[in-house]
């Protein structure tokens, strides 16, 4: 089989490719603990790249949706004593909502300005779930979040075990990589591309460009909302900092770290961003510095992230490969 041939097969068939990688992903990590962020916070920045990435629109408020997402998947637990699993469906639907708003509100706009209206309307969203600490704690966060057993079809799982705890979410973040990549592969998924490429030719072909973009926006924030109510139900505490706008930039560099546009990539770069974090809080507490500078050299010299980088390399040779068999 040729590189090119290879590289078909995987393209074709990426969502189970992913799959197998992230099936063996916890024994390859120091600790279960950090298999499971990377696996909640590659999901965060599969959602934030499908905007991003795919559609071209910088968004800096994408924590609101992480953040509602863990919030009300939290309230419906804590204060409602919902089950699990319709805390989850209220803590995506949430999410869903809470894009649907603020996607109106920011399309309307384009380049920094979007960016900045988008930044501004989640700072909205933190500061009132910061206030009502009747429902969300406040600054403490929100806490005591127990799910300590999941009853699946009659089969008591203990999701106190890091490793049952890692496949369950993996289940989750399926689904989500599945829809993503038929979303990706549909002829919606060539009119995304299309706006990214060229937004008043795409107009010009008869697309809606507003409604396209709203509607990638509105299923950018569900994706980053399941990532959400998934850390809820992982850690039994929701900080506020979930909301904050600093974990919107966690999501703009893990997108470019990994590769911007590239179906894997978000995970490369939550991978290499939360294991960098994890080693050097260790050493200094200047851990951010770090990363900051790791982050700058892959941005002057890898523009295209790690996983991108790697696929032009292969799609490089695969075609030098297929000229000299010409």
């Amino acid at each position: 089989m040729t590189l090119q041939n290879s590289y078909d097969l995987i393209a074709r068939h990426r969502v189970v490719a992913a799959l197998l990688l992230l099936l063996v992903f916890p024994l390859i990590m120091p600790y279960e603990a950090l298999a499971i962020n990377i696996l909640i916070f590659g999901l965060y920045a599969v959602g934030f790249n499908l905007l991003f990435g795919y559609t071209g629109m910088l968004s800096f408020g994408h924590a609101a949706f992480f953040g509602v997402g863990s919030y009300l998947t939290g309230i419906s637990i804590v204060h409602f004593n919902l089950p699990w699993l319709a805390a989850i469906g209220v803590g995506v639907a949430a999410a869903a909502l809470t894009g649907l708003v603020i996607g109106y509100l920011a399309i309307r706009t384009r380049g920094i300005y979007f960016s900045m209206v988008t930044l501004a309307l989640g700072q909205i969203v933190y500061y009132a779930f910061y206030k009502a600490e009747r429902w969300t704690g406040g600054e403490n966060g929100l806490r005591g979040i127990k799910v300590e057993v999941i009853d699946l079809f009659g089969m008591k799982l203990d999701f106190l075990n890091p490793l049952t705890k890692y496949y369950m979410i993996l289940v989750f973040v399926a689904l989500a990589l599945w829809l993503v990549s038929r979303i990706l592969n549909s002829p919606f998924g060539a009119v995304i591309e299309a706006v990214r490429e060229n937004e008043k030719r795409t107009a010009a072909c008869g697309f809606d460009v507003a409604r396209t973009k709203l509607l990638v926006f509105v299923l950018s924030a569900t994706i980053c909302g399941l990532a959400g109510t998934l850390r809820a139900l992982h850690l039994s505490i929701v900080p506020i900092d979930s909301l904050h706008y600093l974990q919107s930039g966690q999501g703009v560099m893990m997108s470019l770290l990994g590769g911007m546009g590239t179906f894997f990539g978000p995970f490369i770069g939550a991978a290499v961003f939360l294991y960098l974090e994890d080693v050097v809080t260790g050493m200094t507490s200047h851990w951010m510095a770090v990363v900051g500078a790791v982050f700058i050299v892959f941005v002057l010299f890898f523009p295209r992230g790690i996983w991108g980088s790697i696929l032009h390399q292969v799609r490089r040779m695969a075609s030098r490969n297929k000229g000299g068999a010409a």
